[in-house]
């Protein structure tokens, strides 16, 4: 097990990259927004599941892959690119609007909104070099087995991860509502969303991996 200090610096590290806003926290915002808080939570679990493949591919050696095949990086880059100019596509033409209240738009199935978290994290590879560069820096093997220090290392993660989009989760979903009152501005986070999904998109394509 890593030690208090590791636990202590590891978890300041994973709030300072929790807190930043990126594609995981946009689409926890949306579909809290559009489908309710237990939609935004489900999101959720979608995108922590995808940090535990990630952590863990890191742990393996299998993240090193971007480092030594420059190609796989630019790849994953372009297919994450692609995803999120469809999102932000979906986003923008959705008949309904995303704050026009809970039930105005159909429901979606968890199965599908967990999916596009976990696609939604795992198509990053930004997050994938973050793994890489990071988890080994927490890793003592002297300390016990490297897959359960992973595994307490990345429950930091995710439970960093659920402080900071428990708070999106409740405060999205309570604009929701209030936005719903007002048919004017139902449409307001709908465009500003597949505006920052699009923008998202496009500063991941023209991306480096410096």
């Amino acid at each position: 097990m890593p030690d208090a200090t590791t636990l202590a610096l590891f978890s300041l590290a994973s709030f300072v990259l929790t807190v930043t806003p990126g594609p995981d926290m946009l689409l926890i915002a949306s579909r809290s927004l559009s489908q309710g808080r237990m939609a935004g939570l489900v999101t959720y679990l979608g995108i922590a599941c995808g940090s535990y493949l990630q952590a863990f591919a890191a742990a393996l050696g299998l993240s090193q892959l971007f480092l030594l095949v420059p190609a796989a990086y630019d790849v994953l880059r372009w297919i994450g690119a692609a995803y999120l100019a469809w999102l932000a596509f979906v986003t923008l033409r959705a008949a309904t609007p995303l704050a026009s209240g809970i039930g105005a738009q159909p429901r979606m199935p968890n199965r599908r909104i967990f999916l596009q978290g976990f696609l939604t994290n795992l198509l990053n590879p930004k997050m994938a070099l973050f793994m890489l560069a990071l988890l080994p820096q927490f890793l003592k093997p002297e300390a016990g087995s490297v897959l359960l220090q992973v595994m307490v290392l990345a429950t930091i993660l995710n439970l960093a991860g659920l402080l900071t989009n428990g708070i999106v989760i409740l405060a999205a979903g309570r604009l929701g509502h209030a936005l719903a009152a007002r048919p004017a501005l139902a449409r307001l986070p709908q465009r500003l969303m597949g505006a920052v999904f699009g923008a998202l998109a496009l500063r991941l394509a023209l991306a480096s991996r410096d």
